[in-house]
């Protein structure tokens, strides 16, 4: 058995240090949540006060007070514009997890509602965003090169929104953001046929070459798509198959052939 005169003083001291410290944060949270709760008293100021959060940006005080909001009127008038402001919130503040779940809770919930194109605009909007990880949008890197994680789905609740709802004011930006997926999802195909086709997988670089062509025709990388197709013929001893593809970039291509 270890008596405390036996313990080392230097972890004694961490261990009341870490207690204090796990002491503290539980006191903060517990006052975080009670500021939060008295805010709330009034439920048209509580939403006035959590706009405002939002509107300066304060989204994690906004997504706190709305969430409370919730929790205490579950069946308030405000209730429906409670779970959009907060699909909004969570996106802005890059939860874009919990803005899905909520815009497809919302969705669900209110079929007919007059703000589900809005619903479908933020859903996409956090689809598409969400697949570029931090690090790689702070440095900027060619997200081209990594697999489209949610883009088809982004790429789906646009599609949706532009067909259901044409009048929208979010429909012309839908459709502009579907032009630059499908330019993401047709320059990764070319990343991934170029790949194989340098590692001598003819077969499997033409069938990602034509995917892109056929996918995503219209693309500014089709005339890659069609030199990849050409290339990858050629090595397979397809010779009439590879000037087919090289008489079609020639026709529709000229200045890439």
């Amino acid at each position: 058995m270890l008596f405390k005169s036996q313990l080392n003083p230097v972890f004694l001291q961490r261990a009341r240090l870490l207690l204090i410290a796990l002491l503290c944060v539980g006191l903060l949270a517990c006052a975080g949540k009670d500021e939060i709760q008295t805010e709330v008293g009034n439920i048209t100021e509580a939403y006035e006060l959590a706009q405002l959060s939002v509107d300066r940006k304060n989204y994690r005080k906004g997504i706190q007070i709305f969430e409370a909001i919730q929790a205490r009127y579950p069946f308030s008038d405000l209730s429906r514009q409670i779970q959009l402001e907060l699909l909004y919130a969570y996106y802005k503040s890059g939860e874009f997890e919990q803005s899905i779940e909520t815009a497809d809770t919302f969705i669900r919930e209110n079929p007919t509602h007059a703000r589900v194109d809005y619903a479908l605009y933020i859903k996409a909007l956090s689809y598409y965003e969400g697949d570029a990880g931090f690090l790689e949008r702070w440095f900027r890197r060619d997200i081209t090169k990594r697999p489209p994680k949610d883009v088809d789905l982004a790429y789906a609740s646009l599609r949706r929104l532009v067909e259901r709802y044409p009048t929208s004011e979010y429909s012309a930006d839908a459709e502009l953001r579907m032009l630059a997926i499908k330019e993401r999802m047709a320059a990764y195909e070319n990343h991934v046929a170029d790949y194989y086709l340098r590692r001598g997988a003819y077969v499997a670089a033409a069938n990602r070459a034509k995917v892109a062509l056929e996918e995503y025709n219209g693309a500014t990388s089709n005339p890659e798509s069609l030199k990849i197709l050409a290339e990858a013929y050629d090595k397979m001893g397809m010779t009439d198959l590879a000037a087919d593809a090289r008489r079609v970039l020639e026709i529709n291509f000229p200045n890439e052939s």
